[in-house]
């Protein structure tokens, strides 16, 4: 007997086998026929091969990425029909906008929730369904209109019922393509279509001015996780009907997708007006919504845009929109933010910064430079503090201050730390070797992101065995934050540290959590006191601040202490006398390129 119910064919584009291993099972055990490649060309090839009837395409990949892939594929006679939904964890504005103007229907970002990934497939697998469907019938429609020319006065009826469905399946494609299928609200499509008819019409009329509003829910996915999937729908489709009890006729609702909804405001008089209207929704959304027996509470943070006649692509004005509601949930969440531009300015300069710091890493631009840490009983170099610093090729050395946070947040820090790690063991060894100084040692900065490494011991123990240094000439320093943010995963691996016989240095000690509950139970050798507490120093004894109970508790403790930011002649003699153990600042040196930090140890200064 001939198979009538063929399952549909899925095409899984992605570089990380495990999000193709997940996705895989996920689809296969709903009953579709999945196939799996790991890059863009791959993909090509196996599409054109035999076309699938969907296909789950990553964007970021080797070589070719899935924006080019999807170009590509629209381009292809047998593959341009076949709808393709964006995964990644690019989850900026303008990189959604971008998927659907190179030809994506549909956008998923990571870590996929697996509701959404069977919603969102099923849907567009019935859209694909329906647009066959309508295709067919105007096939058949064609046919009988051919066939029964000489019967036209017999076939009207028939032929009306035909235009009749032909209509209905339009009227039904249409609303599925410009609606949400689980609060029935305009979506992303609708919402882009009516935001660029509001530009073209202030441009015709300057007195048409028009205003979005960005909103994003704050704790959305504490109560996705928490209470279910179910229960975070029906809270998604009460904030839409809640909100929309407080517009009017002039303003669109829409969902642009997961928590985030949009409201266009088509005749705007003021911005006192469209405040007014952030600080009501805000308001409502206060109040608890009761669903499935649960009493739930959510707020929102809400990005205000004006209309402006630069504004020429409605995609730029839903960017701005987001960046004013990230703004907002920086403020504290729970409020609304009113887009300047000098936000986009400063994001703008950010992503300018981070895709140089990403080719400083190709192209070797990161140098190390090193701070001379001082024996204050003996006024002679007992090691150095190794420094990254960024030599832009244009504009010279880049403050660390501009790029660290960058790094830290983008997860770039563990490419360069480790480099920074390698470079100051090898220089240490060169040290150790020419100046015959075996005592000589080097502090390495650990940042958070680098301490949570899992395999983080597996490089230093790496890097120690291939430069032949010692593991006590070693220190690492870490901070208070590090501790606090992990404090199981920190005990740890600080013991595995001390176990390989290298120092542990607690950096910027006294300006955080500073519990003296850690200190005792932490493997920690020394304390580094904060250059603010050094800053202030005088002779008078008021002045002393915290630096005599700092060095106190080092003591009681057995653990060495120095202070940074040493910068004048008086502040050293006073350390001195409360038996500070070690000090780095300018009065010693800045921090030296290797040229600089040679010569000051072959010169054999006391202080």
């Amino acid at each position: 007997m001939e198979y009538t119910n063929p399952k549909h064919n899925i095409l899984l584009v992605d570089d990380t086998p495990e999000n193709l291993r997940l996705l895989s099972d996920l689809l296969s055990r709903q009953g579709y026929k999945v196939r799996s490649v790991m890059n863009g060309r791959t993909a090509l090839k196996a599409a054109q091969a035999k076309p699938p009837d969907l296909i789950l395409l990553d964007i970021n990949m080797p070589e070719i990425n899935g924006y080019q892939v999807c170009q590509e594929l629209k381009t292809i006679e047998v593959t341009k029909e076949i709808p393709i939904i964006f995964i990644s964890a690019l989850n900026e504005v303008f990189d959604k906008v971008k998927a659907f103007r190179v030809g994506g229907c549909d956008y998923i970002s990571k870590p996929f929730q697996i509701e959404e990934v069977l919603a969102r497939v099923k849907h567009q697998l019935r859209l694909k369904s329906t647009q066959t469907e309508l295709k067919q019938l105007n096939l058949k429609l064609e046919e009988r209109v051919q066939e029964r020319t000489q019967e036209l006065q017999e076939s009207n009826q028939a032929l009306s019922q035909e235009i009749q469905e032909r209509k209905r399946v339009q009227q039904k494609l249409l609303e599925m393509a410009l609606h949400d299928s689980l609060t029935g609200l305009p979506n992303r499509a609708l919402f882009m279509e009516r935001l660029e008819g509001a530009i073209q019409a202030l441009k015709v009329n300057a007195d048409q001015k028009f205003a979005v509003l960005f909103l994003d829910c704050d704790r959305f996915k504490v109560i996705n996780d928490s209470l279910g999937h179910l229960v975070g729908d029906r809270l998604l489709q009460a904030i839409a009907q809640r909100i929309g009890t407080l517009l009017n006729s002039h303003m669109l609702l829409a969902r642009l997708g997961g928590d985030e909804f949009t409201i266009l405001v088509e005749s705007c008089s003021s911005l006192e007006e469209i405040e007014k209207l952030a600080e009501t929704i805000l308001n409502s959304l206060s109040h608890s919504f009761h669903l499935e027996h649960h009493e739930v509470f959510i707020n929102a943070s809400i990005g205000i845009l004006l209309s402006h006649p630069d504004y020429h692509k409605p995609e730029y004005v839903l960017r701005d929109a987001d960046t004013a509601m990230y703004k907002a949930k920086a403020m504290g969440k729970g409020q609304y933010h009113v887009f300047d531009p000098t936000l986009h300015q400063k994001a703008l300069k950010r992503l300018t910064l981070e895709t140089a710091l990403r080719k400083a890493i190709e192209h070797q631009e990161f140098l190390v430079h090193y701070q001379p840490i001082i024996n204050l009983q003996t006024g002679k170099i007992s090691g150095f503090e190794a420094l990254v610093r960024w030599q832009h090729p244009q504009k010279g050395l880049v403050s660390p201050g501009e790029f660290i946070p960058i790094c830290e947040e983008t997860g770039l820090i563990n490419d360069i730390g480790y480099w920074v790690f390698q470079q100051a063991c090898n220089q240490l060894k060169i040290w150790q070797q020419t100046l015959k100084n075996d005592r000589l040692k080097i502090s390495i900065n650990l940042s958070v992101r680098q301490f949570s490494q899992m395999n983080l011991m597996e490089k230093v123990a790496e890097t120690v065995t291939k430069t032949k240094i010692s593991p006590q000439s070693l220190t690492m320093e870490i901070t208070e934050s590090a501790l606090i943010d992990n404090p199981t995963h920190a005990r740890t691996l600080l013991h595995e540290i001390r176990d390989q016989d290298i120092h542990i240095s607690l950096d910027d000690f006294g300006t955080g959590y500073s519990s003296l509950s850690y200190l005792h139970t932490l493997p920690i050798d020394i304390l580094k006191i904060d250059r603010s507490f050094i800053n202030p120093l005088s002779q008078e004894e008021s002045d002393l601040g915290l630096i005599p109970p700092i060095i106190q508790i080092g003591q009681t403790l057995k653990m060495k202490v120095v202070a940074e930011g040493i910068e004048t002649p008086e502040q050293l003699e006073i350390l001195r006398k409360l038996q500070c153990d070690f000090g780095q600042g300018y009065w010693f040196a800045k921090p030296l390129n290797i040229r600089e930090a040679t010569a000051l140890l072959q010169s054999n200064p006391q202080w």
